[in-house]
């Protein structure tokens, strides 16, 4: 039987921007920020230091073209491809389960404006399924939750029914007190352990031409 570490994908990011803006590291737009740079491995290495994960795995909501921002959804589906390879190459299983879908909805200033919305839908179901799945089968001693969504609580009571030990990985800026009191144990990511694993994009020198040698006279 082995250790898993489930991840909720966009959460995670969600949590990273939260954390990033409170700290201050960031002067650019942090919707701008390349997240395949991030050193994810790092950080849960660190965070989960002791304890032998045996796979690693992380759930996206799989992004469709929208017809109304077809440039928009063609730059976020190219950022995701390259995010889910840097991912791959840092020892993740990256699972697209899901959706992601744009919707119009009212922006509520009462002047019949309408923005349009993007959801991700399905991927916490996935882990859900999966977390039980293996319960069942027995092939998993321990799951590792890295989500703050409390719609998880019945599938972490189920796999806990299977004597499965189940562990809470959340963050120290507005930990989740239900999936910390329905998990086993719970391990609380701080600030600065975000902060200390956002990398920078290296940078990018120009070519140049090199002169050839000058010969004595």
């Amino acid at each position: 039987m082995k250790t898993v570490l489930f991840i909720d994908g966009r959460n995670l990011l969600g949590k990273f921007k939260e954390i990033l803006s409170a700290e201050g590291t960031l002067e650019e737009d942090l919707s701008n920020y390349d997240w395949s740079n991030y050193d994810f491995k790092g950080l849960f290495g660190k965070v989960l230091e002791g304890i032998v994960v045996d796979e690693k795995r992380i759930y996206f909501g799989k992004l469709k073209v929208h017809q109304d921002t077809w440039m928009k959804s063609k730059q976020l589906i190219e950022e995701q491809r390259k995010l889910k390879t840097k991912l791959e190459a840092q020892g993740f299983t990256v699972i697209l389960a899901g959706s992601v879908r744009g919707n119009y909805v009212d922006d509520g200033n009462g002047k019949g404006k309408r923005t349009l919305v993007f959801k991700e839908k399905g991927a916490d179901v996935s882990i859900a399924v999966d977390m039980v799945t293996m319960s069942c089968e027995g092939s998993i001693k321990t799951s590792i939750l890295a989500s703050s969504d409390s719609d998880m609580q019945p599938a972490i009571k189920s796999i806990k029914s299977k004597s499965v030990e189940s562990i809470y990985l959340g963050f120290e800026i507005n930990p989740n007190i239900g999936l910390t009191a329905t998990n086993n144990k719970a391990i609380l990511i701080r600030n600065s352990e975000v902060v200390e694993f956002k990398k920078e994009a290296p940078l990018e020198l120009p070519l140049t031409k090199s002169e050839p040698p000058t010969l004595p006279l």
